[in-house]
C-alpha cells in the first residue's frame, strides 16, 4: 500500500494551496513516500477520491493508504498535533 494525497494544482483558495502545501512538506520532511493524484489534470483522480471518502461532495486534500480512507486536512493536522501521524496514515 502507498500513501495517495488527493490535490487540486488548480485553486483560488490560498487556504487550500497551504493546506496541500502543509501535507507535502510534511511527508517529505518524514521522509514518507507517497503519491500525488492531482484531481485537476484527472477526473478520474476526483471520482476515485470521493469514492475512498465515501463522500460525494468531498474536496482535496485528502489522504488514503491505497484503497483505505486515512482523513482530510484537518484529521492530519489533528494526527501531527497529538503525535500520532503514522497511526493516521496506516503505517
Amino acid at each position: 500500500m502507498s500513501v495517495k494525497v488527493f490535490y487540486s494544482s488548480v485553486s483560488g483558495s490560498n487556504s487550500l494551496r497551504n493546506h496541500q502545501l502543509r501535507i507535502f512538506d510534511v511527508l517529505e520532511s518524514k521522509k514518507i513516500p507517497f503519491e500525488k493524484m492531482d484531481i485537476a489534470q484527472d477526473p478520474a483522480y476526483k471520482d476515485l477520491m470521493r469514492k475512498i471518502a465515501g463522500n460525494p461532495t468531498a474536496l482535496p486534500p485528502q489522504i488514503c493508504n491505497g484503497d483505505t480512507y486515512c482523513g482530510d486536512f484537518q484529521a492530519f493536522d489533528e494526527a501531527i498535533e497529538n503525535e500520532q501521524l503514522e497511526a493516521f496514515l496506516k503505517l
